[in-house]
């Protein structure tokens, strides 16, 4: 799953999830719409908890 955040100015705004990056950039137009020219956006890929506590696991070790 993908995630898009977009900041404008100081407020951030969590747009998602979606099921690709694709799916996330196609949508990125009508975001950027409601945004000022300045605004940045990045998309972001989500990962299982059970992931997260895999590597944090490996780390430690």
């Amino acid at each position: 799953m993908y995630l898009l955040t977009i900041r404008d100015g100081l407020g951030t705004r969590h747009i998602g999830p979606y099921p690709s990056p694709k799916h996330a950039s196609d949508d990125l137009d009508r975001v950027l719409k409601s945004c000022s020219d300045r605004a940045r956006w990045q998309i972001h890929a989500l990962e299982m908890p059970s992931k997260q506590e895999a590597v944090l696991h490996a780390v430690a070790s």
